[in-house]
């Protein structure tokens, strides 16, 4: 039998990159820590990390071990949650990462049932961009991830997926809003533009069409805030980039419009809820994933275009 306590420390060795971080995370004394994993490698005959200048990193074995140690502990959880749900999910944690653009959304109603729903389920919420999402799910720091037009990831498997174009939203009144046919990125160019930070999909998508297109867009505001980039247009300052769903209430209210784009790649783009490829979902979890499907309007149904 491996040892779990120190596949534990092996583990935290590799994710902090040293010895003295894992030993502080862990509150433990360095040279036990390292005495476990010493003992480790010589009950099993290999070498399972070594010590470079930017830390320590895990051998191939090392590697097995640390997924081992992942599956394991995923596989422990669930058959724990099974028996939770056994009482009803009366009690478990649910740890989220999300998009701010997703944010109206989840708070418009869904969190509310669920926490309704379930009450003796916590839920944890992180905002981040889709890259440091997608980080999170895989370093098995949230559970699921809500993601706006992510890259395709195999370390990530997809439990719902609708299509949500990304749009040109533009104030009302804007002369954009006068052309008949859909927009390319050149239609753009003279006017004040906003982009999100590269870290997030909506950058990544519009960066992908410049370079298929070969036209380069200059941002006049850059910003990691989905409410910075719609205040910049709803005060017409500008145009951006968003899927409809983020600005309803704004298209609703006529303080902003919604601009279909010519390029395929835009109109493609998909929002998805994802968790880590083999690693099951606790009940309460699962629970979360099929309570965000019926809820938000983002995954119960593909985009209503709204400008129809």
């Amino acid at each position: 039998m491996l040892n779990q306590r120190a596949l534990a420390y092996l583990n935290e060795v590799i994710r902090r990159g040293s010895l003295r971080r894992a030993a502080s995370y862990l509150d433990v004394d360095a040279s036990a820590l390292s005495r476990q994993i010493k003992a480790l490698e010589e009950s099993l005959g290999v070498a399972l990390c070594e010590r470079h200048g930017s830390g320590m990193h895990a051998t191939q074995a090392g590697k097995l071990l640390v997924e081992h140690y992942h599956s394991q502990r995923a596989a422990d959880e669930a058959v724990l949650s099974r028996l939770t749900a056994l009482q009803e999910l009366r009690r478990g944690e649910v740890r989220i990462a999300v998009g701010e653009g997703f944010i109206a959304d989840l708070v418009s109603a869904p969190l509310q049932t669920f926490l309704t729903a379930f009450s003796g389920i916590e839920l944890e919420v992180r905002m981040a961009g889709v890259n440091e999402a997608m980080s999170l799910v895989k370093d098995l720091e949230v559970d699921i991830a809500l993601l706006y037009a992510p890259p395709v990831d195999p370390q990530l498997h997809c439990h719902v997926e609708t299509l949500q174009p990304l749009d040109l939203i533009v104030p009302a009144g804007h002369p954009l809003a006068s052309k008949e046919k859909p927009l390319t990125l050149r239609d753009l160019t003279e006017w004040p533009l906003g982009l999100m930070d590269n870290c997030f999909g909506m950058r990544q998508m519009v960066a992908l069409v410049e370079q298929q297109e070969r036209v380069h867009l200059h941002a006049r505001l850059r910003t990691n805030s989905v409410s910075v980039l719609k205040n910049f247009v709803r005060s017409g300052i500008g145009i951006t980039f968003m899927p409809e769903l983020t600005v309803m209430k704004e298209v609703r209210s006529g303080d902003i419009h919604v601009l279909p784009m010519a390029h395929p790649a835009l109109n493609g783009a998909r929002a998805q809820i994802v968790s880590r490829t083999g690693r099951e979902l606790t009940v309460a979890a699962q629970a979360c994933v099929d309570h965000l499907q019926r809820g938000l309007r983002f995954f119960n149904a593909d985009a209503p275009r709204l400008m129809n």
